[in-house]
């Protein structure tokens, strides 16, 4: 393996592959295995589970990592082309990255959307300049369009409670939030879910629609599974049959990159909130999913993060899980 960007990129079956070599290497350690492999991460953008996952993944498996993240080690960092660096960024990505590359065995790269224009986003540019410049296997720990790690996670998370891949229903719901979010979670989770082979819902507000590319992307792959992808405004009749709630924020692809404009019409919107009515129509055992950091009494009351429902603590420790396998597949051979 010598990427790791987006599921797409792999076929279902290669998918529960990586899932059961990671119930292997849960149930079988082998603290060996990446001895003297190093893992170089660059973060540039705040990271909790993310950057603890990976670093435990490694080091449970006898490889080292180290991190690079410009709060912490670099003072300042460029990425426009063709600037005369005059100001207070010292180093720029098309030097920093294939340095920070050449010290590890494979990178693993975080950088979040940018939020200006929607088309440069979509199509991942920012990450794609990085990526080019690493010149080593690389792990795509979240871009401005996918988080292919949580997505894998999030597929042996439903494996693990059993819910069904075919005929299973996953809502994937808008929260509100203070502030416009990326789009890579939800992305990258309506694809997984039918990639998988669920019926998948996408519930949100109006003005809160997601761009057609990742609806296509989705419904591209329920054609190949067998699942299906709608969107709909309509919060009990998403909710009918579901066996999963998957939580998210997400910007508005309307007011993309103008807060103002977007803080204009989510006034209205504070009950988008999840709590136990929203479980009304559900299956009885309807489980909360959502990636975190969350936040309490905004997207989702404490009655339901502290209750049977969440998942979330499980979905947490899968991104580790996850993470040994795929770590396994591109390094122990390499």
């Amino acid at each position: 393996m010598k990427f790791f960007n987006d599921l797409a990129d792999f076929s279902i079956a290669e998918i529960k592959e990586l899932i059961a070599l990671a119930r292997r290497l849960e149930d079988k350690p082998e603290p060996r295995a990446l001895e003297g492999k190093v893992l170089s991460l660059l973060f540039l953008s705040p990271s909790l589970r993310t950057l603890i996952s990976f670093q435990s993944a490694m080091a449970r498996m006898g490889g080292g990592t180290f991190v690079i993240s410009p709060e912490m080690s670099i003072h300042g960092l460029e990425s426009r082309s063709g600037i005369v660096m005059d100001g207070v960024a010292a180093e720029h990505i098309r030097e920093a990255v294939p340095v920070i590359a050449s010290y590890g065995d494979a990178i693993g790269i975080r950088a979040f959307a940018k939020r200006e224009n929607l088309e440069d986003d979509l199509n991942d540019r920012e990450f794609r300049e990085l990526t080019s410049l690493a010149g080593k296997p690389y792990i795509n720990m979240e871009s401005a369009i996918n988080h292919p790690c949580q997505s894998l996670a999030d597929w042996k998370t439903l494996d693990d409670l059993e819910v069904p891949a075919s005929g299973g229903k996953l809502v994937l719901s808008w929260t509100w939030h203070p502030r416009p979010l990326p789009f890579a979670v939800p992305a990258a989770t309506v694809h997984m879910a039918a990639l998988r082979g669920m019926n998948v819902t996408v519930l949100r507000p109006e003005g809160f629609e997601l761009p057609d590319a990742i609806m296509d992307k989705a419904r591209q792959a329920a054609a190949l599974s067998g699942g299906s992808v709608t969107e709909t405004n309509d919060r009990s009749g998403a909710m009918q049959g579901s066996h999963v709630i998957y939580a998210n924020s997400w910007a508005s692809a309307r007011h993309y990159g103008n807060k103002r404009a977007e803080d204009e019409i989510k006034p209205e919107m504070g009950d988008w909130c999840v709590d136990e009515p929203w479980f009304k129509n559900a299956v009885s055992d309807c489980r909360f999913m959502h990636c975190m950091p969350v936040r309490r009494g905004v997207s989702v009351t404490d009655g339901i993060l502290d209750g049977p429902r969440s998942v979330v603590v499980a979905e947490a420790r899968n991104r580790m899980l996850v993470q040994m396998a795929l770590l396994h597949r591109m390094l122990s051979n390499s």
